[in-house]
């Protein structure tokens, strides 16, 4: 470890330089100061003003509420034996005063054999930076803070009378908490933060509370939280570009289709069921990363579900709604406008869940329209189903009905924050600290746009797929009903191709595993790389990743499963086209759209464009 030296000692004046930290202009300073707390003004009259006008919208008292009563739970094993108690805390108070003789030790130049030394772990960036070790007072702050994580992190694990569900739920609240009190989310213990407002004489800190007030004023109060320049894109133009027709609609869903490439195409069309959160066009971003493009150009004839954002009118529109005018309708539109009856269809997120639960009641109706089933990071077992899961108890759902009934729709942007929340190390502290303290306007990418373009969604809707999924699990269980149909995915005898993500906090490649085990067909389960978005949008070029392929037999484990797996690098995007051509072949003149048809409007449609 390196220590903090004068430059008398003859080591590297570098490490005790503190020109970065001094004071430039104390005049500009201060001036900028001043303007930073003009702007910091305007901060909280946008927050008083929402608060004054506040529409009904869902308590965080239930979080909150959760988290402790998870914390009081697992402090049980702890309250229970005063002595483990007490050697727990002698531990953490011990290994703090081992961290702070070691900075004196340092900082009067003195080597020391075997330090006290926490590091962060493998990909964590937020201790990059030299001075996190270079400076003694940062150090310090870092290795407190990793020694805090650690002791934290363990205080979940060590106790033997907590049951594993509860323990998940702890590690998550535990890694929520330590990641916002970092030292490095803070203006005055974040040396890059200190360094470029001493250098700039506080012009950062200006410039990010003037983008925190207009990402205050963006959300109504609500941190709109910017992760990318989004005037850089334009919806139809750049992004969610690819050529094609609105061919259908009705009040939940258009159906896109989309000009073919190639000059003959497979005889089965391909159609596409995306989730209703956020929108559909993460399968169709800049035209290098865009799956319909790609599917395109392998000669599909593609077909989108674009569902509606939702509003007060929708609030009834439930799951029963979603799959006959989303679903069936789009079967009963790309047999219209193919004359093909059997299509090939895909589900991704929720929408495979969705299109899972209509294929088992299709199938007790003699429906046999899809011939093949794609399912990407869709889950039809919940009780492997991620963080997601902590935030949907009964007292959860409960308050959150409450305030949706009584706006008519969940704010989109509060479902934003929660999946956020899920990896706020990534997606939400990076640049609460890039944005609101260094002052830098986040670069642009097709991807954060697109996470960033929310949607609203139905009470009706949403609370059916919290409870009756994430909550009780009802589909894995056979007691979903669908059309007045109890439903068992046994009767799911079609080909199907499930496709995961290695490192999917939303839906974990364990989850999306166990339910392969439910189907009554022919599986072909694959886990991709990545994770939940990164995982599937994997262009072949881009020579990202790797796949994993193999059988799933019924005695194995998740585990044993990877470890015998098929290795294949890259994207498993090639391995599905194979996959799916080996149920079909057969290919017919390229369907081209009508040029002197009316059509309802081009693509990517209207319903897609309504913002949250």
């Amino acid at each position: 470890m390196e220590g903090a030296r004068g430059s008398e000692s003859g080591k590297d004046p570098q490490h005790t330089s503190l020109d970065p930290f001094q004071v430039k202009d104390p005049n500009k300073l201060a001036i900028n100061f001043a303007y930073m707390l003009e702007e910091v003004g305007k901060v909280a009259g946008t927050w008083a003003r929402a608060r004054e006008d506040a529409e009904p919208d869902a308590p965080v008292s239930g979080p909150i509420s959760d988290l402790l009563n998870t914390f009081l739970q697992v402090s049980e094993y702890w309250r229970a034996d005063q002595t483990r108690a007490i050697e727990a805390q002698t531990r953490l108070v011990s290994t703090f005063l081992d961290i702070w003789t070691n900075s004196i030790k340092q900082l009067g130049g003195e080597d020391e054999e075997n330090p006290v030394r926490f590091e962060p772990a493998r990909g964590d960036k937020r201790f990059n930076d030299p001075d996190w070790e270079r400076h003694p007072f940062f150090r310090f702050l870092k290795q407190v803070y990793l020694a805090t994580a650690q002791w934290a992190e363990e205080m979940v694990e060590q106790p033997d009378n907590v049951d594993e569900e509860l323990r998940q739920k702890a590690r998550f609240y535990v890694r929520l908490v330590m990641d916002a009190v970092s030292p490095s989310n803070f203006l005055l213990t974040n040396p890059v933060v200190v360094r470029e407002t001493l250098a700039s004489n506080g012009e950062n800190l200006v410039r990010g509370m003037r983008m925190l007030a207009e990402d205050l004023a963006a959300g109504r109060g609500q941190l709109r939280l910017r992760q990318t320049d989004a005037t850089r894109f334009t919806v139809g133009k750049n992004i969610a570009a690819t050529r094609g027709k609105v061919v259908a609609r009705n009040d939940l869903a258009e159906i896109i289709q989309y000009e073919p490439l190639t000059p003959t195409v497979y005889k089965r069309p391909l159609l596409i069921v995306p989730p209703w959160i956020n929108k559909f066009y993460v399968l169709d971003l800049s035209p290098e990363r865009s799956f319909v493009r790609w599917a395109l150009e392998h000669g599909h004839t593609v077909f989108v579900v674009s569902w509606v954002n939702p509003n007060e009118s929708h609030a009834e529109h439930g799951w029963e709604d979603y799959a006959s005018k989303g679903i069936d309708f789009a079967l009963k539109t790309v047999e219209e406008c193919t004359g093909e009856r059997k299509a090939n269809v895909v589900g991704y997120c929720i929408g495979g869940t969705l299109l899972t639960a209509s294929l088992a009641a299709m199938a007790q109706e003699g429906d046999d329209r899809v011939a093949s089933a794609t399912f990407m990071a869709s889950q039809v077992d919940f009780k492997y189903s991620g963080d997601l899961k902590h935030f949907a108890t009964e007292q959860q759902i409960a308050a959150l009905e409450s305030a949706m009934q009584a706006r008519g729709y969940l704010d989109g942007l509060t479902m934003a924050n929660v999946f956020n929340m899920l990896r706020s190390r990534d997606l939400i502290w990076p640049y609460v600290v890039n944005n609101y303290m260094r002052g830098k306007e986040p670069m642009p990418f097709d991807l954060l746009y697109w996470n960033s373009d929310s949607t609203r969604m139905t009470p009706a809707n949403h609370v059916y797929y919290l409870r009756t999924f994430y909550l009780n699990n009802d589909l894995a269980e056979g007691r979903a009903t669908l059309r007045g149909k109890r439903l068992s995915l046994a009767d799911i005898k079609l080909p199907v191709y499930l496709i995961s993500a290695a490192e999917d906090h939303i839906s974990p490649a364990r989850s999306v595993f166990e339910g392969a085990r439910l189907f009554g067909g022919p599986v072909e389960f694959v886990m991709g790389g990545s994770g939940h978005i990164a995982g599937i949008i994997n262009p072949p070029h881009a020579n990202k990743y790797e796949f994993r392929t193999g059988g799933v037999t019924g005695g194995e484990t998740f585990e044993q499963w990877r470890a015998t797996a098929n290795v294949t690098p890259g994207s498993w995007w090639p391995h599905w086209q194979s996959w799916l051509a080996a149920q079909d072949e057969e290919r017919v003149a390229a369907r081209t759209l009508d040029p002197h048809k009316t059509y309802l409007g081009d693509a990517p449609g209207t319903y897609v464009l309504a913002r949250d």
